[in-house]
């Protein structure tokens, strides 16, 4: 696994999980369902169901709407977690969700062998080797903040749960694998040109952002779900700007697709 795009089945009802799950699984090689639910109950339920409708992995973060202390984290991971065979990785984003997944916790969930990866979202780059020197391989290490993805794959990341994959693939994919590679001047200077709309990925309507992206690149569209709103007025305008000067300066980009074989991407 080396690069994801976030999320796109979560909080929705289950029947429309299910027909999302099924539309995903025959576009995609995988299908990787975020789990962020209230109660333990739901989560465990949500990671069966998972597991029926074709899902080969699992993204989970903490409780929603409570902050868990570090007894109730561990425990409401570890519950799901020993429910399913499915792979999980584990969301850690203490900025926008609240709890954070400290590393004493993680010495605890290592005990179940389907945890296998973290989204490390702490926005401390510092995480990424205080995680590799406490739990060497053992823990797969993916990005989940877009702006600091090069330097989390220079410390020694696994891979990126990337945002703005969705507009722009071939840019992302490009400097994972030229990172992958030490090809890190090449890295370095599509990484620069992107980092404008890789911004857009840390705002709280990075869902209307990267959608507006999308349509720029002929990808998607821009529908989200109320309460969310597509873009209006002079916010639209000016996110447009910012996506429309990457497109109008989108680089060459070298030859990448040969540096690492498909089969390693998700």
């Amino acid at each position: 696994m080396a690069i994801v795009s976030k999320p796109l089945i979560d909080r929705l009802p289950a029947s429309e999980r299910s027909g999302l799950a099924d539309q995903w699984r025959r576009a995609a090689s995988s299908v990787v369902l975020n789990i962020a639910e209230g109660s333990t109950r739901d989560a465990v339920q949500l990671a069966a169901d998972a597991r029926a409708w074709g899902a080969e992995g699992l993204m989970m973060l903490p409780p929603m709407r409570y902050s868990p202390d570090h007894r109730e984290t561990v425990t409401y991971f570890k519950t799901v977690a020993d429910s399913t065979d499915l792979p999980v990785m584990i969301y850690n984003n203490p900025v926008d969700y609240k709890t954070e997944v400290t590393l004493d916790m993680f010495e605890e969930l290592l005990v179940c062998s389907n945890i296998q990866a973290v989204k490390e979202s702490t926005r401390d780059v510092s995480n990424v080797t205080r995680m590799i020197n406490r739990f060497g391989g053992r823990l797969k290490i993916l990005c989940g903040v877009d702006t600091l993805a090069m330097e989390e794959l220079l410390m020694g990341a696994d891979g990126w749960v990337a945002g703005l994959v969705c507009a722009f693939p071939a840019e992302t994919v490009a400097v994972y694998r030229l990172v992958k590679a030490g090809r890190y001047e090449e890295a370095l200077a599509i990484y620069r040109w992107f980092l404008p709309v890789l911004e857009l990925d840390i705002h709280a309507k990075l869902v209307q952002y990267i959608k507006l992206a999308e349509v720029q690149t002929g990808i998607g569209s821009e529908y989200v779900r109320a309460p969310r709103l597509p873009l209006v007025g002079k916010e639209r305008d000016r996110i447009l700007g910012i996506i429309g000067e990457c497109v109008a300066s989108r680089p060459a980009l070298p030859d990448y697709l040969s540096i690492l074989p498909e089969k390693n991407f998700v």
